[in-house]
């Protein structure tokens, strides 16, 4: 069964039409978020905010437009608030995170995933968003700016700069950036 049908079925009150929505969209729901808060406990409160929000407004929720678009709408929300949550509570340092990221990662992870969400979390939420979208989830420009609620051509500009300001953090010119821009121009 594809969203449309899931979606349909859970608005009808199917549970496990609900469980499995949920089920299926967990994994990128909770790397949107992971990628926006910068680490893992931040973004399972995020994560576990978003998926209430989705039950909750389900019944509301008219279809017109992809299921994604809209669970990527809330889920980025919710990671937003965490984001201000956390700015009332002290921040580790960035050896924590490293020390605690090395801690809890796969065996053989390298340390690029580390590099990239620390580079991530300096970025202002206003590009950090709208990069995560683009080039962790593969949302279009329109959809991004249907999530974000702004036009697609400030969608455009936040990516660019958000890009602009990755590429010193991560020590260069990264080659995904550097492909996907070129794919873009293109």
């Amino acid at each position: 069964m594809g969203d449309a049908e899931l979606v349909a079925a859970a608005q009808a009150g199917d549970r496990d039409a609900l469980e499995h929505l949920l089920r299926v969209h967990y994994d990128r729901l909770f790397g949107v978020c992971r990628r926006l808060t910068g680490n893992d406990a931040d973004a399972c409160d995020a994560t576990q905010e978003a998926l209430i929000s989705l039950v909750r407004g389900l019944p509301r929720f008219d279809r017109r437009s992809r299921f994604t678009t809209w669970a990527y709408r809330i889920a980025v929300n919710a990671a937003l608030d965490e984001l201000r949550r956390r700015r009332r509570r002290p921040e580790p340092g960035i050896e924590d995170h490293l020390l605690a990221a090395g801690d809890q990662d796969e065996p053989g992870m390298s340390a690029s995933r580390v590099d990239v969400d620390a580079a991530l979390r300096q970025l202002p939420p206003e590009f950090r968003a709208p990069v995560v979208l683009r080039d962790l989830c593969g949302l279009d420009y329109a959809e991004i700016g249907e999530v974000l609620s702004i036009p697609p051509g400030t969608v455009r500009s936040r990516i660019a700069r958000g890009r602009a300001a990755l590429v010193p953090l991560l020590g260069g010119n990264p080659p995904a950036l550097a492909d996907r821009r070129n794919e873009e121009e293109g």
